[in-house]
């Protein structure tokens, strides 16, 4: 069963402010040891983990895997 385009823009505008405040947190905590001082070759490799998770968590959100978790 496929939504409507209405129900799946919103499903994305959820998914993205579901997503934003770890996403922030995490970019936050890169710059933060860069500007601490870490060499930026060590900081970036940070990076792929924190993209990772996000767009993961995006899906989970976009698609209803969250919501669904604990219905049958």
């Amino acid at each position: 069963m496929s939504l409507p385009s209405a129900d799946r823009e919103l499903d994305r505008k959820q998914a993205t402010l579901a997503v934003a405040p770890f996403l922030v947190l995490g970019l936050g905590n890169l710059a933060l040891l860069l500007g601490w001082g870490l060499k930026p070759l060590w900081a970036f490799l940070i990076l792929p983990p924190i993209l990772f998770i996000s767009v993961l968590g995006w899906i989970a959100f976009r698609t209803g895997f969250v919501r669904d978790q604990g219905q049958s």
